[in-house]
Protein backbone atom coordinates (compact mmCIF):
# COMPACT_ATOMS: atom_id res chain seq x y z
CA UNK A 1 0.00 0.00 0.00
CA UNK A 2 1.21 3.49 -0.87
CA UNK A 3 0.49 6.11 1.80
CA UNK A 4 0.71 9.38 -0.16
CA UNK A 5 -1.55 10.27 -3.07
CA UNK A 6 -0.39 12.47 -5.92
CA UNK A 7 -2.01 15.77 -6.76
CA UNK A 8 -1.26 18.78 -8.89
CA UNK A 9 0.95 21.40 -7.30
CA UNK A 10 0.04 25.07 -7.41
CA UNK A 11 3.09 27.29 -7.84
CA UNK A 12 1.44 30.73 -7.77
CA UNK A 13 1.67 33.09 -4.81
CA UNK A 14 -1.43 32.96 -2.62
CA UNK A 15 -2.22 36.17 -0.82
CA UNK A 16 -4.40 34.25 1.63
CA UNK A 17 -1.30 32.22 2.57
CA UNK A 18 0.68 35.43 3.09
CA UNK A 19 -2.05 36.70 5.39
CA UNK A 20 -2.08 33.40 7.26
CA UNK A 21 1.69 33.60 7.79
CA UNK A 22 1.37 37.18 8.97
CA UNK A 23 -1.15 36.11 11.58
CA UNK A 24 0.93 33.12 12.69
CA UNK A 25 4.13 35.14 13.02
CA UNK A 26 2.30 37.90 14.92
CA UNK A 27 0.87 35.36 17.34
CA UNK A 28 4.27 33.70 17.64
CA UNK A 29 5.81 37.03 18.64
CA UNK A 30 3.05 37.55 21.23
CA UNK A 31 1.95 40.79 19.55
CA UNK A 32 -1.60 42.00 19.98
CA UNK A 33 -3.21 43.20 16.70
CA UNK A 34 -3.40 46.82 17.81
CA UNK A 35 0.29 46.80 18.76
CA UNK A 36 1.42 45.48 15.37
CA UNK A 37 -0.96 47.83 13.54
CA UNK A 38 0.55 50.79 15.37
CA UNK A 39 4.08 49.69 14.52
CA UNK A 40 3.08 49.37 10.87
CA UNK A 41 1.36 52.74 10.89
CA UNK A 42 -1.99 51.31 9.79
CA UNK A 43 -5.40 50.85 11.37
CA UNK A 44 -6.50 47.69 13.17
CA UNK A 45 -9.04 47.16 10.37
CA UNK A 46 -6.28 47.36 7.75
CA UNK A 47 -4.25 44.76 9.64
CA UNK A 48 -7.31 42.51 9.85
CA UNK A 49 -7.69 42.76 6.06
CA UNK A 50 -3.98 42.02 5.62
CA UNK A 51 -4.32 38.85 7.72
CA UNK A 52 -7.15 37.84 5.38
CA UNK A 53 -4.76 38.20 2.46
CA UNK A 54 -5.94 41.59 1.21
CA UNK A 55 -2.44 42.89 0.49
CA UNK A 56 -1.79 44.66 -2.78
CA UNK A 57 1.33 46.76 -2.28
CA UNK A 58 4.89 45.52 -2.01
CA UNK A 59 5.56 48.36 0.45
CA UNK A 60 3.07 46.79 2.87
CA UNK A 61 4.80 43.40 2.60
CA UNK A 62 8.20 44.99 3.12
CA UNK A 63 7.01 46.84 6.23
CA UNK A 64 5.44 43.71 7.70
CA UNK A 65 8.63 41.67 7.11
CA UNK A 66 10.77 44.35 8.75
CA UNK A 67 8.55 44.76 11.81
CA UNK A 68 8.20 41.00 12.35
CA UNK A 69 11.93 40.47 11.64
CA UNK A 70 11.36 37.86 8.93
CA UNK A 71 12.64 37.84 5.38
CA UNK A 72 10.36 38.91 2.57
CA UNK A 73 10.75 35.53 0.79
CA UNK A 74 9.74 33.81 4.04
CA UNK A 75 6.63 35.95 4.37
CA UNK A 76 5.71 35.43 0.72
CA UNK A 77 6.39 31.70 0.94
CA UNK A 78 9.03 31.61 -1.78
CA UNK A 79 10.98 28.37 -1.22
CA UNK A 80 11.15 27.30 2.43
CA UNK A 81 9.22 28.98 5.23
CA UNK A 82 11.09 29.06 8.56
CA UNK A 83 9.13 29.22 11.81
CA UNK A 84 11.04 29.91 15.03
CA UNK A 85 8.37 29.57 17.75
CA UNK A 86 6.10 26.72 18.71
CA UNK A 87 3.08 29.02 18.93
CA UNK A 88 3.55 30.25 15.35
CA UNK A 89 4.24 26.71 14.11
CA UNK A 90 1.08 25.20 15.60
CA UNK A 91 -0.96 28.14 14.29
CA UNK A 92 0.41 27.35 10.82
CA UNK A 93 -0.61 23.72 11.33
CA UNK A 94 -4.13 24.85 12.21
CA UNK A 95 -4.26 26.96 9.05
CA UNK A 96 -3.02 24.14 6.82
CA UNK A 97 -5.45 21.63 8.35
CA UNK A 98 -8.43 23.88 7.60
CA UNK A 99 -8.18 23.01 3.87
CA UNK A 100 -6.67 19.58 4.24
CA UNK A 101 -7.97 16.37 2.66
CA UNK A 102 -5.30 14.04 4.03
CA UNK A 103 -2.66 14.28 6.75
CA UNK A 104 0.34 11.93 6.88
CA UNK A 105 2.36 12.26 10.06
CA UNK A 106 5.42 10.85 11.78
CA UNK A 107 4.81 12.55 15.09
CA UNK A 108 5.47 11.13 18.54
CA UNK A 109 4.24 9.89 20.84
CA UNK A 110 1.08 9.99 18.66
CA UNK A 111 -0.85 12.36 16.45
CA UNK A 112 -2.23 15.16 18.62
CA UNK A 113 -5.43 15.17 16.54
CA UNK A 114 -6.24 11.64 17.75
CA UNK A 115 -5.76 12.33 21.45
CA UNK A 116 -8.55 12.76 24.02
CA UNK A 117 -9.69 15.83 25.93
CA UNK A 118 -7.83 14.38 28.92
CA UNK A 119 -4.61 14.86 26.94
CA UNK A 120 -5.42 18.56 26.57
CA UNK A 121 -5.92 18.89 30.32
CA UNK A 122 -2.57 17.20 30.88
CA UNK A 123 -0.88 19.49 28.34
CA UNK A 124 -2.19 22.55 30.15
CA UNK A 125 -0.70 21.34 33.42
CA UNK A 126 2.63 20.60 31.73
CA UNK A 127 2.80 23.96 29.95
CA UNK A 128 2.05 25.75 33.22
CA UNK A 129 4.98 23.91 34.81
CA UNK A 130 7.30 25.45 32.24
CA UNK A 131 6.23 29.07 32.88
CA UNK A 132 9.19 31.17 33.99
CA UNK A 133 9.43 32.08 37.67
CA UNK A 134 10.93 35.43 36.69
CA UNK A 135 8.48 38.27 37.19
CA UNK A 136 9.75 39.79 33.97
CA UNK A 137 8.86 36.74 31.85
CA UNK A 138 5.99 35.15 33.80
CA UNK A 139 3.14 37.16 32.27
CA UNK A 140 4.40 36.70 28.70
CA UNK A 141 4.87 32.95 29.22
CA UNK A 142 1.40 32.57 30.74
CA UNK A 143 -0.15 34.43 27.81
CA UNK A 144 1.76 32.27 25.31
CA UNK A 145 0.46 29.13 27.03
CA UNK A 146 -3.10 30.45 26.86
CA UNK A 147 -2.76 31.24 23.16
CA UNK A 148 -1.15 27.89 22.36
CA UNK A 149 -3.87 25.91 24.15
CA UNK A 150 -6.54 27.81 22.23
CA UNK A 151 -4.78 27.04 18.93
CA UNK A 152 -4.57 23.33 19.79
CA UNK A 153 -8.24 23.30 20.79
CA UNK A 154 -9.22 24.81 17.44
CA UNK A 155 -7.06 22.26 15.59
CA UNK A 156 -8.88 19.40 17.23
CA UNK A 157 -12.30 20.99 16.67
CA UNK A 158 -11.52 21.44 12.96
CA UNK A 159 -10.35 17.84 12.64
CA UNK A 160 -13.47 16.45 14.29
CA UNK A 161 -15.69 18.63 12.11
CA UNK A 162 -13.98 18.07 8.73
CA UNK A 163 -12.60 14.56 9.29
CA UNK A 164 -9.73 14.60 6.77
CA UNK A 165 -8.05 11.26 6.13
CA UNK A 166 -5.21 10.73 8.58
CA UNK A 167 -2.26 8.36 8.45
CA UNK A 168 -0.43 8.35 11.77
CA UNK A 169 2.91 6.59 12.02
CA UNK A 170 3.69 6.16 15.70
CA UNK A 171 7.27 5.48 16.91
CA UNK A 172 7.28 2.71 19.51
CA UNK A 173 10.25 4.31 21.34
CA UNK A 174 8.17 7.42 21.96
CA UNK A 175 5.33 5.32 23.33
CA UNK A 176 7.73 3.57 25.73
CA UNK A 177 8.96 6.90 27.12
CA UNK A 178 5.40 8.21 27.29
CA UNK A 179 4.26 5.20 29.34
CA UNK A 180 7.32 5.34 31.61
CA UNK A 181 7.15 9.06 32.42
CA UNK A 182 3.88 10.53 31.20
CA UNK A 183 3.94 14.19 30.18
CA UNK A 184 6.17 16.28 32.40
CA UNK A 185 7.34 19.87 32.17
CA UNK A 186 10.07 19.42 34.76
CA UNK A 187 11.69 16.55 36.65
CA UNK A 188 11.18 17.57 40.30
CA UNK A 189 7.46 16.75 40.41
CA UNK A 190 5.64 15.21 43.33
CA UNK A 191 5.53 11.38 42.92
CA UNK A 192 1.73 11.45 43.05
CA UNK A 193 1.63 13.87 40.10
CA UNK A 194 4.00 11.64 38.15
CA UNK A 195 1.80 8.65 38.89
CA UNK A 196 -1.28 10.52 37.69
CA UNK A 197 0.50 11.55 34.47
CA UNK A 198 1.60 7.99 33.80
CA UNK A 199 -1.97 6.77 34.30
CA UNK A 200 -3.18 9.36 31.81
CA UNK A 201 -0.45 8.29 29.39
CA UNK A 202 -1.63 4.70 29.68
CA UNK A 203 -5.17 5.87 28.94
CA UNK A 204 -4.00 7.59 25.74
CA UNK A 205 -2.08 4.54 24.55
CA UNK A 206 -5.13 2.37 25.28
CA UNK A 207 -7.17 4.80 23.19
CA UNK A 208 -4.79 4.24 20.26
CA UNK A 209 -5.19 0.51 20.83
CA UNK A 210 -8.97 0.91 20.62
CA UNK A 211 -8.66 2.82 17.34
CA UNK A 212 -6.57 -0.03 15.94
CA UNK A 213 -9.32 -2.46 16.93
CA UNK A 214 -12.20 -0.33 15.66
CA UNK A 215 -10.48 0.75 12.42
CA UNK A 216 -12.64 3.86 11.95
CA UNK A 217 -13.05 5.11 8.38
CA UNK A 218 -10.37 7.59 7.43
CA UNK A 219 -7.89 6.70 10.18
CA UNK A 220 -4.86 4.52 9.44
CA UNK A 221 -2.38 3.73 12.20
CA UNK A 222 1.00 2.06 12.06
CA UNK A 223 3.42 1.33 14.90
CA UNK A 224 7.07 1.87 13.92
CA UNK A 225 9.66 -0.31 15.64
CA UNK A 226 12.76 0.89 13.75
CA UNK A 227 14.61 4.17 14.42
CA UNK A 228 12.80 7.22 13.05
CA UNK A 229 14.00 10.69 11.98
CA UNK A 230 15.02 12.91 14.90
CA UNK A 231 12.50 15.55 13.83
CA UNK A 232 8.78 15.11 13.31
CA UNK A 233 7.26 15.66 9.89
CA UNK A 234 3.80 15.90 8.42
CA UNK A 235 2.51 16.03 4.86
CA UNK A 236 -0.70 17.98 4.29
CA UNK A 237 -2.65 17.02 1.15
CA UNK A 238 -4.88 19.83 -0.07
CA UNK A 239 -7.03 19.91 -3.21
CA UNK A 240 -4.39 21.49 -5.45
CA UNK A 241 -1.10 21.09 -3.59
CA UNK A 242 0.80 19.31 -0.85
CA UNK A 243 2.70 20.97 2.00
CA UNK A 244 5.50 19.45 4.08
CA UNK A 245 6.16 20.56 7.66
CA UNK A 246 9.34 19.44 9.47
CA UNK A 247 9.40 20.33 13.13
CA UNK A 248 11.55 20.09 16.28
CA UNK A 249 8.50 21.13 18.33
CA UNK A 250 6.68 18.34 20.14
CA UNK A 251 3.70 17.79 22.43
CA UNK A 252 4.80 14.48 23.91
CA UNK A 253 7.08 13.58 26.82
CA UNK A 254 8.96 16.74 27.88
CA UNK A 255 7.12 18.95 25.34
CA UNK A 256 9.13 21.53 23.44
CA UNK A 257 7.28 24.58 22.14
CA UNK A 258 10.04 27.14 22.60
CA UNK A 259 13.36 26.19 21.03
CA UNK A 260 13.93 25.21 17.44
CA UNK A 261 13.23 26.15 13.86
CA UNK A 262 10.48 24.41 11.88
CA UNK A 263 10.44 24.25 8.08
CA UNK A 264 7.36 24.42 5.86
CA UNK A 265 7.63 23.92 2.11
CA UNK A 266 5.90 22.70 -1.04
CA UNK A 267 9.18 22.03 -2.82
CA UNK A 268 8.70 18.90 -4.99
CA UNK A 269 12.04 17.30 -4.06
CA UNK A 270 11.46 17.70 -0.31
CA UNK A 271 7.97 16.27 -0.64
CA UNK A 272 9.16 13.34 -2.76
CA UNK A 273 11.90 12.38 -0.29
CA UNK A 274 9.58 12.52 2.72
CA UNK A 275 6.86 10.63 0.84
CA UNK A 276 9.40 7.87 0.27
CA UNK A 277 10.23 7.82 3.99
CA UNK A 278 6.54 7.69 4.91
CA UNK A 279 5.90 4.89 2.40
CA UNK A 280 8.79 2.82 3.73
CA UNK A 281 7.77 3.33 7.36
CA UNK A 282 4.16 2.46 6.53
CA UNK A 283 5.14 -0.75 4.71
CA UNK A 284 7.30 -1.90 7.62
CA UNK A 285 5.03 -0.75 10.47
CA UNK A 286 2.81 -2.97 12.56
CA UNK A 287 -0.89 -2.68 11.76
CA UNK A 288 -4.17 -4.25 12.84
CA UNK A 289 -3.99 -7.24 15.23
CA UNK A 290 -0.16 -7.23 15.19
CA UNK A 291 -0.10 -3.62 16.33
CA UNK A 292 -2.72 -4.31 19.02
CA UNK A 293 -0.66 -7.20 20.40
CA UNK A 294 2.46 -5.05 20.39
CA UNK A 295 0.71 -2.22 22.25
CA UNK A 296 -0.61 -4.71 24.80
CA UNK A 297 3.00 -5.77 25.40
CA UNK A 298 4.17 -2.16 25.79
CA UNK A 299 1.35 -1.35 28.20
CA UNK A 300 2.09 -4.42 30.27
CA UNK A 301 5.85 -3.77 30.32
CA UNK A 302 5.99 0.03 30.76
CA UNK A 303 2.54 1.13 31.87
CA UNK A 304 1.60 1.87 35.45
CA UNK A 305 -1.24 0.07 37.19
CA UNK A 306 -3.98 2.04 38.95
Amino acid sequence: MSVPSKNKQSSGIRFTDIGARLRAYRIGENLQPEVLAKRLGISRAALYRAEKGEIRKIEMLTSIAEVLDVSLPNLIGAGVEYVSTGVAFFERMRQLEEDCEQIIGVFGPMSYLLTSNTYDEMLQEVFEETISESEEDKAADAHAVEVLLEILKKRKETFRLRRPLIVSLIPSGNLEGFLLHGLVGKHDLDPEIVKERRLKARYEVEKIRDLLLQQPIGVQLGIIREPVPATNFQIFRQADRSVLAISPFRLGERPNVRLGVALITSAPEALKLHEEIANRLWRESLKGPEAVAYLDMLIEKYGIQD
